[in-house]
């Protein structure tokens, strides 16, 4: 079996029902694999190696949060999606990347994905919660000024950990702003796939 991410994408939808959920693994998968571009250009990676490389970032984006929807409790996200992928084959490195974004799990970020994960995931939702209250609910609107400024409001998206949107950017050793506007640029070339064009 090939793990990719039209397999990723495969599992999601038949693992998520809901639009919003499964929205949200494409925005986490859409910034996720952008850093995974981003490294495996650093290390130096040509061709299928680092296709395949940031294949890895795009899939553990868009299955990270695969078992929400039926098993969202503590005891059981991410650990039943995780047990099924590993039934399955999956890398070792996806399977810890989608461990370690949960907190509780245990498992510490240590990998360059098992960060880019973590520092995606909230941040993703939250820039999705910016373009969603623009009149044209359109990313193409939204700017990073703009998303600081949002951060402050506390009454904004109030569901969203603003600690691991700053704690994801230090983990990839970059500044806050540099995060904001990776993530945002990701979403905005992809915002047709998205539904915030």
């Amino acid at each position: 079996m090939a793990f990719g991410r039209a397999e990723a994408q495969a599992i999601l939808e038949e693992w998520t029902k809901g639009e919003s959920l499964r929205k949200h693994g494409m925005a986490v998968s859409v910034c996720t694999e952008s850093y995974g571009r981003r490294e495996a250009e650093r290390l130096g990676l040509g061709g299928d190696e680092a296709a395949e490389f940031v294949d890895q970032y795009a899939s553990a984006g868009l299955l990270h949060d695969m078992d929400y929807e039926r098993h969202p409790s503590l005891e059981e996200h991410p650990f039943v999606g995780v047990k099924h992928l590993r039934e399955l084959g999956w890398p070792e490195a996806v399977l810890n990347a989608i461990l370690a974004h949960a907190d509780y799990s245990g498992v510490a970020r240590e990998s360059h994905l098992e960060r880019a994960l973590f520092a995606c995931d909230e941040l993703a939702g939250f820039l999705t919660a910016c373009a969603l209250v623009k009149p044209t609910k359109s990313i193409m609107d939204v700017e990073v000024a703009g998303v600081k400024k949002k951060m402050k409001d506390k009454a904004f998206a109030r569901a969203v950990k603003r600690e691991d949107i700053t704690g994801g950017a230090e983990l990839l050793g970059i500044p806050l702003e540099e995060h904001l506007g990776n993530c945002l640029k990701a979403m905005q070339e992809r915002a047709g796939e998205l539904g915030l064009a």
